[in-house]
Formats: structure tokens, sequence, C-alpha cells
């Protein structure tokens, strides 16, 4: 439907508007258009229309990112290749074509001759000389043909100043050829003489001329092409710098390090005396993928140009590579990587993770700290190199206040962090991302892979350029494994919308849907799609600009085991996905142990990676009120203070559910004034009725494909109404699953053929072995 849209839409009208803005403005400004334009044609059927759709958009990408980018002179090829009468195709090629032949001779490498070798000597040397002009010939007319359509091409465009440079390289490359063939009848009379018993010095001089000859057509050779081509200087330290996406702060603050570090080399060549010399060590923080080793890199350029450090180079290292695992390793790794860092830059990434809290006396994380400052403070290594240490900006700044002989080797003006990139800086990085890889993005993938990004944006664990290039390529992957008969052009270098959806499961079920088949739970189900149905309309307002209410979702589950609080939790969280308000939509169910620690610090550190995960999505903590504990050293209420302080900082970005029983829950909340304030919803999960318990029971046997007789359903009718049971659905399945086993055992006995039937009996048995376990 869309391709038919774009046929109809695709008028000489808005070809000529294309072509009018591509001659008055060098590009076309909207390229979606004609992206589309072009997807909607047909190789065979509108090969010349394509071929000319293919050049504009060619010429339009060429002027926007440079006349030598790869993706415009691909299209370009292609343009050619459907209508070689295209004159701005054969135009434009005719301009590149000669430029890839700029390296075919360089397989002409002779080895050396020389009168004084011994008999298998100069055989060798002639034998090799003969592959080499033998591989050579057998190209190089494929070469010229080549440069003679380039040639025409350029002849029939009249563009002058390129006839002249193709019909310079045919010309020597024709000479180059004769020349190769002389070398060959040369080198074949040669290995002929040396085999017999005589052999004469006239071909050994042949050869040597016709070397000679060759020496000095390959230097013609490569005299054309540096004639056209001009050696680019070697970037600029700074310029590398301000050519990256975003990062405006820290380039402003290395422009002023490296104005800085030139003044204080000037001055000192002045004979100035500085007492106290600029630290070259430095603390970069930020979260993954927003460019600590790119920068890295960067200072140790910068240190090496200015002439600092006599070499750029950057020795990567961290905690698995420098801590031992006995004594005196850790030393000498550490040791050793300061050697290999003489002269240049030694990187440790992630830092922090070299003193861990709570550390035992087997961890030589402090060893590796205290012999790192000994080395860098030394007479032997002291001022021979620089350090940068990276990581999270909390964890680093923890990891400095306890290191205080570390901390004051790095002056707080040598501390630059890199904050997130924003989203439009990300969709930079991804256009810049997939060019490289000769895509491009279309305004469609552009906005789906926004949302993309916002839906990854979770947590301080995103990873920003990174996450961005793996989204591409899981693109451009999804693109490729996709079956089709027939590809069109664009199908190798355009990635839209539909590159970057996620894949959704076909019959997964709504999360009304699954409220819907849960038994009984009345009361529940309304109060949740109550809130489903308030916080969606809260979201409509806030896009209408209108007021809204606070959104509180935290929630306290109160029954007893097994009456559906966990399945309700979860349909929860997916109800919250599916209106955008969660954007992960996971359920995280923990219990105590998952937060309480035996050591001092460790509470804190399990509760907020516990808290990591479920960020986007809903925490769910069964038997909450177990982190309330009076007995001394325990350290539940670290886990509660460490969740409420957790539960502030990432507001919207995590529902935490608190489950257990009536009383004992309010008693947990009672005892902390900070998590009272925060969970205002209170959902009761009532024990099952016999009916419900029944309906359950049917239910989870027809999702096995086993039924229950009709006498079994009157049976458990009779027999729950009189059994003292805790009235739960984790009861009814029990009874079930011991039924089937029942059943199983009968029919093996009997050889019963009925494989599906749970009879009253199987029932009863399962009952009483159940019943009597509850009890």
């Amino acid at each position: 439907m869309e391709q038919q849209l774009e046929i109809h839409t695709l008028t000489p009208e808005v070809i000529d508007a294309w072509e009018t803005e591509l001659r008055e403005t060098g590009s076309i400004e909207d390229e979606t258009k004609i992206i589309h334009a072009i997807h909607s044609l047909h190789e065979q059927n509108d090969a010349h229309l394509l071929s000319k759709l293919l050049s504009i958009a060619s010429l339009s990408r060429s002027a926007k990112h440079g006349k030598e980018n790869h993706l415009s002179f691909l299209w370009m090829t292609k343009a050619y290749e459907l209508n070689p009468m295209n004159q701005r195709a054969s135009e434009f090629l005719a301009h590149f074509e000669w430029k890839k032949k700029k390296s075919i001779l360089d397989s002409l490498k002779f080895p050396a001759m020389r009168e004084t070798d011994n008999r298998a000597a100069k055989k060798k040397v002639a034998v090799d000389i003969i592959a080499i002009c033998q591989r050579f010939l057998s190209t190089s007319d494929e070469h010229i043909d080549e440069l003679e359509s380039g040639y025409q091409l350029a002849y029939r465009n009249q563009t002058g100043e390129i006839v002249s440079i193709y019909r310079n390289l045919i010309d020597t490359l024709v000479e180059v050829q004769e020349v190769i063939g002389m070398m060959l009848k040369a080198a074949e009379e040669y290995d002929e003489s040396i085999s017999g018993v005589f052999h004469t010095a006239v071909h050994f001089q042949d050869l040597k001329g016709s070397l000679e000859e060759l020496d000095r057509l390959k230097q013609t050779w490569e005299q054309l092409f540096a004639e056209e081509e001009t050696v680019p200087k070697s970037q600029h330290s700074l310029d590398t710098l301000h050519e990256m996406i975003g990062m405006n702060k820290v380039k402003e603050r290395i422009s002023q390090l490296y104005e800085f570090l030139k003044y204080q080399k000037e001055r000192k060549k002045q004979g100035y005396q500085s007492k106290d010399e600029q630290s070259l060590h430095m603390i970069i923080t930020g979260n993954p993928g927003t460019g600590k080793t790119t920068l890295v890199r960067l200072l140790a350029k910068i240190y090496h140009e200015l002439g600092i450090l006599p070499r750029e180079e950057v020795i990567e290292t961290d905690r698995t590579r420098l801590v031992g695992a006995f004594v005196g390793q850790t030393e000498e790794n550490v040791r050793q990587a300061v050697e290999q860092a003489i002269g240049g830059v030694l990187f440790i990434d992630e830092a922090y993770s070299l003193k861990r809290e709570g550390q035992t006396g087997n961890d030589y994380g402090q060893v590796a700290v205290d012999t790192l400052v000994s080395l860098m403070t030394g007479k032997e290594y002291g001022g021979k190199f620089a350090v940068v240490l990276a990581g999270y900006p909390e964890e680093m700044r923890q990891f400095l206040d306890s290191n205080t002989g570390l901390k004051s080797r790095f002056p707080r003006s040598n501390h630059i962090h890199l904050d997130n990139y924003s989203t439009e800086e990300l969709l930079m990085i991804a256009e810049k991302f997939a060019q490289d890889n000769d895509y491009l993005l279309t305004s469609d993938a552009r906005k789906e892979l926004e949302h993309r990004i916002d839906m990854e944006r979770v947590d301080d664990t995103f990873g920003n350029a990174r996450t961005v290039q793996t989204l591409v390529l899981d693109a451009i992957f999804r693109k490729g494994s996709k079956k089709q008969s027939e590809r069109s052009v664009l199908d190798f270098t355009v990635l839209d919308k539909d590159d970057f959806a996620t894949s959704t499961e076909q019959n997964e079920k709504k999360a009304e849907e699954l409220l819907a088949l849960l038994v009984g739970l009345g009361h529940v189900k309304d109060e949740v799609e109550k809130l489903v149905s308030f916080v969606k309309v809260q979201k409509l307002r806030l896009q209408s600009g209108l007021p809204i209410l606070p959104v509180q979702l935290h929630s306290v589950f109160t029954g007893n085991p097994g009456t559906g609080k966990t399945t309700v939790a979860k349909v929860f969280s997916r109800a919250l996905k599916e209106i955008g308000y969660l954007k992960r939509g996971h359920l995280i169910v923990t219990s105590r142990a998952d937060f309480v620690a035996g050591y001092v610090g460790q509470t804190a550190a399990k509760t907020k990676k516990k808290i990591r995960e479920a960020l986007g999505g809903v925490l769910f903590i069964d038997e909450a009120y177990s982190l309330l504990s009076k007995s001394p050293g325990d350290f539940g209420k670290e886990a509660i203070d460490t969740l409420v302080d957790e539960m502030t900082k990432h507001n919207e970005n995590l529902v935490v559910i608190l489950a257990g029983y009536p009383n004992e829950m309010k008693q947990l909340l009672e005892s902390n004034p900070g998590l009272q304030s925060r969970f205002k919803k209170f959902f009761h999960f009532h024990d099952y009725q016999v009916e419900e318990l029944i309906e359950i029971m049917v239910s989870y046997a027809t999702s096995y494909h086993y039924t229950l007789e009709g006498e079994a359903l009157s049976f458990l009718k009779e027999e729950l109404g009189g059994l003292s049971v805790s009235g739960n659905g984790r009861f009814a399945t029990n009874v079930i699953d011991e039924a089937i086993q029942v059943q199983a055992l009968r029919i093996s006995k009997e050889n019963d053929s009925d494989l599906s039937l749970l009879t009253k009996d199987d029932l009863r048995m399962a009952l009483h072995k159940v019943g009597k376990g509850e009890s």
C-alpha cells in the first residue's frame, strides 16, 4: 500500500522540484521522500527513472558528506549500471574510477639480483621473477580495459582534465606491460642458461636494464596520482576533540588544559622555573559509553604533541590484571604495568574495584593501590608516566575518599566528568555509525530509534554510545536476516522503521485479558483496573498540557500465601508497560535474602544491586515484614533505609510492591515513617472460596490437556467444604499435580487407554495426601 502511494505522488513536477533544489542548493534538504520514491520503483520496470533518482540522491549525499562518500559512489555505480547513458552517473564515476588503480603496480616487487650468487640462488631469483611477471600480465589487460572504459566516459562527458589523466595512465600501463613482457622473456632465458653447462651475462644485463626501466615507469605512475592527490596532514588532537559529538564542557576544559600546558612549555623554554609542575594524572568519571577511553587516548596524544611525554601510547589495565592471588604477585603486576606505560599513559578502568567494601585479608586490592602510589611518586618512575583512573562517578568518589594517599595525587582541577549523551546526540552518533557501515537512516527509522533509546535509558548502566551502536548493528542484522526473493539497491544501504522495531509475540495476551482470566479476586481486579486507568488518564492530561495529580503506585499486597499476589503483580507490571509508564515492565521477585547481608556495608550494596535490576519495572518483596528484625546485629533496618532512599531517587522509574500477612505488614510500615509515607495503595487478597478452588483446579488441569470427570467435581465440592485447608491457589495446583501422578500409576497397572481423564478416585487419593501434608 505504501509503495503504491509513493508511485502516485512521484510526478514529473516532484522530480523537477528535486532537480531544481539540487541545482540551486547543491543537495536535497529532505532526502526521505526521494529515498521512499527509490524504494517504490522496480529495477527492471523503472530502470531509467530509478537511475535518475539514484544519481540525484548520490549527488545530494556527496554534497553533504564529501565527494569521497562511499555510499554516494555505490549509488552512482548502481545508477550507471541501470542506465549507461545517464550522463550524471558516467561523469561522476569518471572522476573516481581511475583512483582505484593506484596500487596495481605494487605487486611488481622483484628479488635482488647479484652476479656473485651461487647457481641455486640465481635459479630461485629467476623463478620468482617469472612468477611475478606472469601474475601481473594475467590481469593487466583487464586493468587497461577498465581504464579505457573510464576514458570513454570522460571523453563523452567532455571532462578534459580527467580525459588527460586516463590517457596518461593507459599509456604508462601499456609501457609497463611491454617492459614486463620483456622481463619475462629475459628471465626465462636466464633460467635456461643457469640450468645449462654454460651461461652468459647477456640475459642478466637485460633483466637489470628492464628493472631500471620499470622503476622509471613506476615513478611516473606515482606522479600521476600525486598530482591529483594531496597528502592529508596528521590531524591535530584538538581538531579530533572538536569533531566528537557532544561533550561541550569537556571540549572547553581540555582546550584550556592544552593551552595551559603549551604556555608552561614556552615559559620553561625561556628559562623560567616552575617549582610545582602541573600534574598529568587524571580522574575521568562517567557512565558506560560516554567516551572515557576515547578521551584518555586523546589526552595521551596531547601530552605527546606538546613534548611532555615521549610516547602517545596508552596501556589499558584493570583489577583482573593488577590484583594477584598470593603475596607478592600484586606488586609485581602493578610494577609491570607501570614499566609498560613509561613515557606514555597508564589507564585503569573501573579503578574503584581495586578497593572493595569489606574485603578480606586474601584480597590484595589495597596492595595494588599502595604500590601504584609508591611508583607514581618514587624516584625510579615518578614523573615519567601519567595515570588516568576512570569509573562511575559515585563509586570513584567513594574510592578516592577512602584512599587519601591516592587522592592527593589527583588535584581537583584534573577531575573530568563526562555527562550522558542527550537523545539528539545519540541519534547523531547512530547516524555516523550507520554511515561508516554504508547505511543511512530514514526519518521513520530515526523516530523508532529515538523510542528504543528512551526504552533503554532506565538506569546508570545505560551504555550511551555503546548501546546506540548495538541497536544499529541489531537493525542491520534484522534487515539482512529477512528472507526475500529479490532485493532492491536500498535494501543494502537504508535502515527503516521496521529494522529497529522490537519483535513481540503475536499471541501474547494483553494485561487486561490476563487479569480477566484470573479466578476470583474480584475486589483486587477492580482496584488494579481503576489504578491503571488513573495512570493512563494522567499521562493523557500531561500530554494535553493539563495539570495532573501525583501518581503513587508503590503498593502493599496483604493476604495468605498462594492467594495470587505474585501473579497480580506480574499483570500489574505488564499493564504499566503497555500504557507507557514503565519502560521494561518486568517483575523482579525478591525476599529478605536478596537484601540483607552478614557484614557491615554489604546490605546497602546488595539492596542497590537488586533495585538496579528492577529499574523500569516492578520490585516485588515477598514476606517483606521479615526485613524488620529485633535481633541485635541484624542489618534489615539498613536494607529498609536504603530502599526508601532509592525509591526517592528513582521516582517514576521504579514501582515497589511489599507483600505479606496483614498484621506483620502493618508493623513493618509503622517502623519507618519514610516507608509508610511512600505506600498509599493497599490490596487485600482474600482466601479462595470452594468454587474458586475448583475452578483453579479445572483451569490448571485443562492447561495440560487433562479433564475432571463429573463425579470427581462433585466429590471435590463436597470434600473441600469440610476440609480445613489454607484456602489458596497453591493448594489447588498441588492437588492436581498429585492427582496426575496417581492417574499415571493407575493407568500403568490397569492398562487404561484414557490418558487425559482424572477420576474421582484419583482426586480422593491426591486430596488425602496433600490434605494430610497441609495439616
